[in-house]
């Protein structure tokens, strides 16, 4: 991708279609950004065919009714069918295309700043490649970066899942909504969900001729561009083309010339789909999108010393550093991502019956290189640093692709709505690991420092692998989702229920551990093979009641899994089975003063069961024990609890002003768990350890405020939003533990709570002459008032303290432009 940083780059009006809190009058009164869903197409054959199938996602988004003079009604996708937000009987929030470009959101890094109380995104390892996703608290909480290890939170991008955290760091495309899915939704979405999921939903071609770009440059010589390109339809095909690109040089600057900075990026992909409408009831929509993301990792700070003697130059940096303290090989980590997707809609009975296929293929590939930690290996417990080698790199390599296949009947009734499906699902995965260290010190103060040399330093894929492994998963599933409305208190009552029967197998082989073939605790040696499968059924009852037009309660008790497998940092390759959560759900949903305020609150409580838990574990043959240590992965026995109250507010108090609060406290309590492993000396302990849920915050709100005025020839809008939240731990355990109220604890320190403010203010819908074009100009900041706090800490006991700090402030300016 160009880096160039005079590039004048193109980029689309995200801020354009609909979002929670409209003007007034609408897109129209806004002055831009229609949408492209809401102007007639110009083919009238497809114009019939589409209005007799289900309405999809885009198209309902951006006509969706707005109460006149209040806010805009948001239409979500989450049971398969396109609903009101307000009548969908689940805890659920979205991030709209407007809401996304206020917040100058490139990729879902980005939502890593707590915008959606709830969902928490982070980077692995400080790896912007692959991302931790959690939602009230579960998903991740060991290593889910492996090919035989998965997320509890469910990514969907146009119905298509996307099995990897590896593929979720690329540039988003012409996305129209963000729906975040609160709870388990093993019924409807199948494995993997049983924290939540996201619904990524995407513009669809038009059928009209449209063209929307947008370029745009920043501090740190970022740059970000777009181009969106709705063609006419043609022999009833309407065809959509989009490419986006995003450059930003590093936020901290690396000593060594010639190599990378941290936590830079260049992303750039194009997305191709097209909507073929034959005949008035049926439509085939393909797409093809292709993603190239080129990061390098986040610089981890010291912050304090630890038990060892520090050499001079690992110097504490207690603030937010822009320049690292030391001059380390660091080289961008790429992602490879692309895939095909086939959707058919077939109106089998006119109004009641639609049959549905999406079949799709996606694979990836990416390497993550790490070696932003160096400061913590720059100690050792002599103090004598002559010739000790420091600044240990990470380079992880990830191959994986993917089919499925689901099958939809969708339906209604006068008194019930239905949906049924089937799911095949096959993914092949693999991946590799080295770690070496790429700095010595040259004298006993460690004052000065070299690279290393040699043939596997100049050409790193010479160094040796540290682990290797493959699998192979097939997933089934079968379900069934009906909401019946019976003829009493005036249709006021409606009982929903859903039941999903699903099967995994996995398959796999590990070749290398510890950088070594693999040798088994009975002394035989060669790769390990795993080959394991589960069978599960997730039910789920809801039952909600309209009080009134404007008031809905409901309770909900759901379930939902996340699939077993196996660690391939494990000398055995044992496997796990799966980990699971069961939650009752009560909330309601309310709108009030004409249309001008809304009101939703939910409450859950659930148990969390088999939670997969990780233990250093000996590399032990036979009965001898050696000092080498691997990580394996139980099912840790007993129960553990989930709770949490989630409130959004949205109020329209003056005609141009709307405000919104959103607030969520999340508690997850795991059961302490004892390590069933020997010690180095072959001991089994039974002390019980206390287990943390990293990645989640207790208390996490944000809130935001926009303003829309309409003036002689442009719109002024003007956004301001802020997210914080309490604090989470990075690790699951503590550093030492020894037994409840032991002096000689080490205890895991938790992140910094902290304010993050984004801001944007626009002139909008300004008309080019004659030409029918309109153009909008843009300011906007992200961490506005320059915020700095450590999100994410680590201690080790001989090291230190360190930790990463949240990201710079960030500034620039745009140009959006509409044909």
């Amino acid at each position: 991708m160009a880096r160039g940083k005079g590039l004048c780059t193109i980029l689309t009006v995200l801020c354009c279609t609909g979002g929670a809190m409209a003007s007034p009058g609408g897109d129209k009164a806004a002055g831009h950004d229609a949408g492209s869903g809401s102007a007639p197409r110009s083919n009238a054959k497809s114009d019939a065919a589409v209005s007799a199938l289900p309405p999809s996602p885009t198209r309902m988004l951006t006509r969706a009714p707005m109460h006149q003079g209040g806010l805009e009604s948001i239409v979500v996708t989450a049971q398969k069918r396109s609903e009101n937000l307000q009548k969908t009987p689940i805890s659920m929030s979205v991030m709209t295309a407007k809401q996304l470009a206020n917040r100058h959101v490139v990729s879902l890094v980005d939502l890593g700043d707590g915008s959606i109380p709830s969902l928490r995104i982070a980077q692995f390892a400080g790896r912007n490649s692959a991302l931790v996703v959690n939602i009230r608290g579960v998903g991740v909480l060991g290593d889910s970066n492996q090919p035989a290890r998965d997320q509890g939170v469910g990514v969907y991008i146009d119905g298509v899942y996307v099995a990897r955290p590896q593929a979720l760091g690329t540039a988003l495309f012409d996305v129209q909504s963000i729906e975040v899915l609160k709870g388990p939704q093993g019924t409807l979405f199948g494995r993997n969900t049983e924290g939540g999921a996201l619904n990524i939903v995407t513009r669809r071609p038009t059928g009209r001729f449209g063209m929307r770009l947008l370029g745009g440059f920043g501090n740190f010589a970022s740059n970000k561009g777009e181009l969106h390109l709705d063609l006419p339809a043609f022999h009833d095909v309407a065809i959509k083309i989009d490419a986006v690109t995003a450059h930003r040089d590093p936020l901290v600057r690396n000593l060594l010339d010639d190599t990378g900075g941290f936590n830079q990026y260049d992303k750039h992909g194009v997305h191709v789909e097209a909507l073929w409408t034959p005949v008035r009831n049926f439509t085939a929509d393909y797409a093809y999108d292709n993603s190239y993301d080129s990061t390098t990792t986040l610089w981890m700070q010291l912050l304090e010393g630890g038990r060892n003697p520090r050499a001079e130059v690992a110097t504490l940096q207690r603030s937010r550093a822009r320049s690292a303290n030391i001059g380390v090989p660091e080289r961008p980590s790429i992602g490879r991502t692309s895939g095909h997707r086939m959707t058919l809609a077939y109106r089998a009975i006119p109004k009641y019956l639609t049959l549905k296929s999406i079949t799709a293929y996606r694979e990836l590939s990416q390497s993550q290189y790490d070696n932003g930690m160096a400061s913590g290996s720059m100690s050792n417990i002599s103090g004598d640093f002559t010739g000790w080698k420091f600044a240990r790199n990470s380079l992880a390599g990830f191959w994986q692709d993917q089919v499925s296949q689901e099958v939809q009947a969708i339906g209604h009734t006068r008194r019930l709505k239905y949906v049924g499906g089937f799911m095949y699902y096959r993914e092949n995965a693999s991946d590799n690991a080295q770690a070496f260290y790429t700095n010595r010190f040259l004298d006993p103060q460690g004052s000065r420092y070299t690279l290393i040399g040699g043939p596997a330093y100049d050409d790193w894929s010479l160094q040796p692998i540290d682990r290797a492994s493959r699998v192979a998963t097939t997933s089934w599933g079968v379900y069934g989702h009906a909401v019946y409305t019976p003829p009493v208190l005036h249709d006021a009552v409606h009982l929903t229920a859903g039941l999903r029967w699903s099967r995994d197998a996995k398959r796999g082989v590990l070749s290398v551990v510890n950088n070594k073939p693999p040798v088994n605790t009975n002394g035989d040696s060669g790769p390990i093979g795993f080959d394991a499968a589960w069978s599960r059924v997730d039910p789920m009852l809801n039952i909600s009641g309209d009080l009134s037009r404007n008031i809905m309660l409901y309770g909900k008790w759901s379930t939902g899994y996340k699939a077993g497998g196996a660690n391939s940092r494990a000398q055995d390759y044992e496997a796990f089975g799966p980990e699971s959560v069961s939650m009752f759900e009560v909330g309601t949903k309310t709108e009030f003063l004409d249309h001008r305020a809304r009101f939703n609150l939910a409450g859950y409580w659930g148990s969390y069961k088999d939670i997969q838990v990780d233990f250093s574990k000996p590399y032990q043959i036979g009965n001898q024990i050696t000092t080498r240590t691997t990580t394996s992965t139980i099912n840790a026995p007993g129960k553990g609890d989930l709770s949490g109250v989630e409130a959004d507010m949205q109020i329209m108090p003056l005609r141009d002003v709307t405000i919104g609060f959103s607030y969520a406290y999340n508690h997850v309590r795991i059961p302490p768990t004892a390590n069933p492993y020997p010690n180095s000396a072959g001991i089994v302990s039974a002390l019980l350890v206390p287990i943390y849920q990293s990645y989640t915050p207790a208390h996490s709100g944000s809130f935001q405020i926009d303003y829309t005025r309409p003036f002689e020839g442009f719109t002024l809008l003007a956004h301001l939003d802020g997210n914080i939240d309490s604090g989470y731990y990075a690790s699951a355990t503590d550093p030492v533990y020894l037994g409840v109220g032991n002096p000689r604890n080490v205890y895991q320190p938790r992140g910094d709570s902290g304010l993050i403010v984004n801001g944007r203010i626009a002139m909008a819908g300004l008309r080019l002459g004659r030409t029918g074009a309109k153009a909008t100009l843009s300011l906007w900041s992200r961490n506005l008032f320059a915020e700095q706090h450590v999100y994410f800490k680590y201690f080790g006991v001989s090291n230190g303290l360190q930790g990463y700090f949240n990201e710079a402030r960030q500034f620039g300016g745009q140009v959006e432009l509409k044909f």
